[in-house]
């Protein structure tokens, strides 16, 4: 297992945990096969990855920083920043629906540019935008 691997398998195991997944191969494979349209993984697959064994190729691993809620280039390079904002999701409140905490972590993985349009969004639809 390379360094670069094995570290990458702890974020992804990080990761699956924050979003209330046991890190195991027959979950990813499961969790991750149900929402990508492209040829799916096998078990085998799912295993090299969290055993830091290989990694995803870069639309596979968009498509588990979403599931999972994270930023594709914080779960493939790691940073203090996809940290704080783990720890930061666990005191949301606990009657939040999951369609709305869902939509909390895809936010989360969006560039500045786009928070920023999501953000005035909100405020427009909320009517807190200032007159021009």
């Amino acid at each position: 297992m390379s360094d670069e691997r094995g570290e990458f398998s702890k974020r992804l195991a990080s990761a699956m945990r924050a979003a209330g997944w046991e890190p195991r191969p027959g979950v990813l494979l499961k969790h991750f096969n149900s929402t990508y349209h492209g040829r799916s993984v096998s078990f085998q697959t799912a295993s090299r990855w969290l055993n830091g064994e290989s990694l995803p190729a870069q639309e596979k691993l968009q498509v588990l920083a979403k599931l999972y809620g994270v930023a594709p280039e914080e779960l493939r390079f790691g940073s203090t920043r996809a940290r704080r904002v783990a720890d930061a999701r666990t005191d949301w409140p606990t009657d939040m629906a999951e369609v709305d905490r869902t939509m909390l972590q895809s936010y989360l993985g969006l560039g500045t540019v786009q928070r920023r349009l999501v953000r005035e969004l909100v405020d427009a639809l909320a009517g807190k935008l200032p007159s021009k």
